[in-house]
């Protein structure tokens, strides 16, 4: 071990669809912002105060696609990654930086019947990991790995 940790837990909140892009190979990379909110109660107001945090997804080949087939905007997500910052230049030749998650895990936590086509919501658990337990397990839950050549739905 390296002695570093570069992981990322969130629950939260889809704020758009998830946007593809696809490659030669057939490899393809799926994007969607999440959002978090944190609230908390001002004391010399006693207002409720929320503020909302906005995070960059990154989902990549089969995982993407699971995403975009069944992943609809305000769907509630658990997503499991690691930081990851990209440097690129803007039209005027600035360095720009982008922060984004680059998911290894997600359970789909909006029940079925929410938003949700016909057809159960897969949990998404690569070869590398130990299982993540849905927040809502139920027994129609469909695990899928990475080596899974056809879905199982």
């Amino acid at each position: 071990m390296s002695g570093t940790l570069n992981k990322v837990m969130l629950i939260g909140h889809t704020g758009d669809e998830v946007k593809m892009h696809y490659f030669e190979g057939g490899n393809c990379i799926g994007r969607f912002p999440l959002a978090t909110n944190d609230s908390y109660v001002n004391k010399s107001t006693n207002e409720r105060v929320t503020s909302t945090e906005w995070h960059n997804i990154v989902v990549r080949n089969k995982a993407a696609e699971i995403c975009e087939k069944y992943l609809n905007k305000g769907d509630k997500v658990y997503i499991e990654g690691r930081l990851k910052t990209r440097k690129w230049q803007d039209d005027q030749g600035k360095d720009r930086y982008s922060t984004e998650i680059q998911c290894t895990d997600f359970t789909f936590l909006t029940p079925k019947n929410e938003n949700q086509p016909s057809g159960s919501a897969p949990q998404y658990i690569p070869q590398s990991s130990a299982p993540v337990v849905s927040a809502q397990a139920s027994s129609s839950n469909t695990v899928v790995t990475q080596e899974e050549d056809d879905l199982p739905f």
